[in-house]
């Protein structure tokens, strides 16, 4: 009974690594082959041999940050960047002030306001592009960078459940104690939950600056003067012959994020984890 049991056990566990790795693969495939056609001597995706390139070169990394006559590459990422951290920086300040406000106070509409963007959370955020077309268009912010910021920065509070759950998880008896030793509301957030609040806080940050990063749809309703595209936005205005320029720079604008992700995955898995304890 033993051995078969040990039979067993072993047969399962090697199953599932087999299952693991041919998953791990079927998404990791893509990813080798962008970084191999990347490095195509040719540029272009007509003379590869089946999957990947038959010769390989750096010129398409060389070429992307000094041939910007056409494709100013080094422009859209100074773009992207001004875009990702602004709306970073208000998207999370926005967040975390919806986020404590509706787990530390009680009023009158905060069940109805929590139960209306829990139904407007189920929208794709893509329906409502005309209307903020139009208003973008009112406000004079067409071709504006800060439009995209304010666009991205108002829409992130949305998104606050998570963060609400986190701030559920500290006990409000320390807040109460506080506020018999003579804090105010401001001194409690500021001095006794924002410390206590760091893995939340970072998972916020990086969430709002990973939208905007990758973002197109939004970019390309709004920023029609190709000096002010972003990368996603620049890179699909590449030329179907400039393909290895185009994965380079694909590969190029995942290694800020990728780099992002290894620093700071724990605090941001505490974030989620935690944050996930309460609605």
């Amino acid at each position: 009974m033993s051995k078969k049991w040990k039979f067993g056990r072993m047969m399962d566990t090697g199953i599932t690594y087999l299952i693991l790795t041919a998953v791990a693969f079927v998404f990791f495939f893509p990813c080798l082959w962008l970084i191999l056609a990347s490095f195509s001597k040719s540029g272009t995706i007509y003379s590869f041999n089946g999957f990947f390139p038959k010769e390989y070169s750096f010129a398409s990394f060389q070429k992307l940050f000094t041939d910007t006559t056409l494709y100013n590459y080094p422009r859209w990422f100074f773009n992207t960047l001004f875009v990702a951290a602004g709306s970073c920086i208000l998207g999370t300040f926005l967040v975390i002030l919806t986020a404590y406000t509706m787990s530390r106070f009680t009023f009158t509409a905060r069940k109805p306001m929590m139960k209306i963007t829990m139904v407007l959370g189920m929208f794709p955020s893509f329906m409502g592009m005309i209307a903020v077309y139009l208003l973008m268009t009112q406000f004079n912010l067409i071709n504006h960078l800060w439009g995209l910021i304010l666009i991205y920065a108002a829409g992130a509070p949305m998104g606050y459940l998570t963060q609400k759950g986190f701030f559920d998880t500290i006990p409000k008896a320390i807040d109460e104690a506080a506020r018999i030793d003579g804090a105010t509301n401001f001194q409690v957030f500021t001095r006794i939950n924002l410390p206590l609040s760091k893995p939340i806080i970072v998972y916020t940050a990086l969430t709002s600056f990973t939208w905007p990063w990758s973002d197109f749809i939004l970019p390309k309703l709004l920023l029609k003067e190709k000096d002010l595209y972003t990368v996603a936005v620049g890179l699909m205005s590449l030329d179907e012959t400039e393909f290895a320029r185009f994965a380079a720079g694909s590969v190029f604008i995942a290694v800020p994020i990728v780099i992002l992700y290894f620093f700071l995955v724990k605090n941001m898995v505490n974030g989620m984890a935690q944050g996930a304890v309460k609605g």
